[in-house]
């Protein structure tokens, strides 16, 4: 699997002249680069040798998979009575974006030759819950169409007898096996240890709380941040007092993001990036160039304190998190937490599924769940 930058930040942030910026600066230091995005980024110049230029058309991806479906099912659709839509009747409904998006990036990850993927992701907080569709969809299918239903399909005829009502047909359950396998690749990807965001940002209060939200959402899904993009810059030591003031602001916001993700810098063109003459300045800016290989491990982790105070200690990073804006739920073998405007929920380590959760802490940017072990599960010491 290639490495995979997914580039993302505020709204009005640059977002798609970075990403191409950052595909510019990779194939300038050799790598064989596939840059997703739903818009040219080019402006209709060629390619240089080594960048492939992937356009994302949701609407036509959303008619030919419901023209697939329909076909799929089409001797159930005419046993209720309906009609197959018509190629020209098929337009584009609101999420298609979100599933385009993913099925190209499976694509791409899974594609031959090429080393770097950089994705121009949508705004940061839709990028957020696009890239949290699989797991959560992957879930919703375990719950509603289990595993158990290969076992009972001998009794769906009896059953349907009983209930008097007809049973879900055979292809649904094809059908969802289709889309848990699917599901499964995409979040292969969005998972791997070589997929990282890189974050764009123009520093300002607005963009600064929008981070700190969207940070706190990617910590919630264990998505690491690679680095941050602060786009726009203006001059440190210009001699016009009114850029030295803007220049001043920026730097404020700047030290407050620096001691949480790395900066890359991106100097203020002084007009909006037009074609690969613009984006030849900014693909030459130190940091711009990804470095290659797979990221840092760091993530949720289970500490032992068994030995010096009987608990299991579950560490969940969470930058610049909010003691207020927390939300912790234990439902049976998994944990329901909420941050903000962002909720996962996650199964319990085996060995912590065995503990009772006896409290939790914020401390330093890190929340850790306290977990007791419960006598009656534990296993005793001989």
């Amino acid at each position: 699997m290639p490495q995979t930058l997914l580039i993302t930040g505020p709204g009005g942030a640059g977002r798609t002249t970075v990403a191409a910026a950052t595909a510019l600066a990779a194939v300038r230091g050799g790598r064989r680069v596939s840059l997703l995005s739903a818009e040219d980024p080019l402006r209709g110049a060629p390619a240089p040798e080594g960048l492939h230029l992937a356009r994302i058309d949701s609407g036509e991806e959303f008619r030919t998979e419901l023209a697939a479906l329909q076909d799929r099912g089409a001797a159930f659709i005419g046993m209720l009575g309906g009609r197959p839509l018509g190629a020209e009747e098929i337009t584009e409904l609101p999420g298609a974006e979100q599933f385009s998006l993913l099925r190209a990036l499976r694509r791409a990850a899974s594609a031959p030759g090429a080393d770097l993927v950089v994705v121009d992701m949508p705004p940061l907080h839709q990028a957020l819950t696009t890239l949290a569709l699989p797991a959560q969809l992957r879930r919703y299918l375990a719950r509603l169409l289990p595993a158990e239903r290969q076992a009972a399909r001998a009794l769906r005829p009896v059953l349907a007898q009983l209930a008097g009502v007809p049973q879900p047909a055979q292809w649904l359950y094809e059908a969802a096996a289709r889309w848990d396998e699917e599901l499964a690749a995409v979040q292969a990807v969005v998972e791997a240890p070589t997929t990282a965001v890189r974050l764009v940002a123009e520093p300002g209060p607005a963009a600064d709380a929008a981070l700190r939200t969207g940070v706190l959402g990617l910590a919630l899904h264990e998505l690491r941040v690679q680095d941050l993009v602060a786009n726009r810059l203006v001059p440190r030591d210009s001699a016009d007092p009114w850029v030295a003031g803007i220049a001043a602001a920026q730097r404020s916001f700047l030290d407050g993001w620096e001691p949480v993700v790395p900066v890359v810098a991106a100097a203020h063109l002084g007009r909006d990036p037009w074609g690969p003459d613009d984006l030849a300045p900014l693909a030459s800016a130190d940091g711009m160039a990804p470095a290659p290989g797979a990221g840092d491990g760091t993530g949720w982790s289970v500490e032992d304190r068994l030995a010096e105070d009987g608990i299991l200690v579950w560490a969940v990073p969470l930058p610049r998190a909010r003691k207020g804006e927390l939300d912790l739920v234990r439902r049976g073998d998994e944990l329901l937490l909420a941050v903000g405007p962002y909720r996962r929920i996650v199964p319990l380590p085996s060995a912590l599924r065995r503990c009772t959760v006896s409290g939790a802490a914020l401390d330093d940017g890190v929340l850790r769940v306290r977990f007791t072990p419960d006598p009656r599960l534990w296993p005793r010491a001989r």
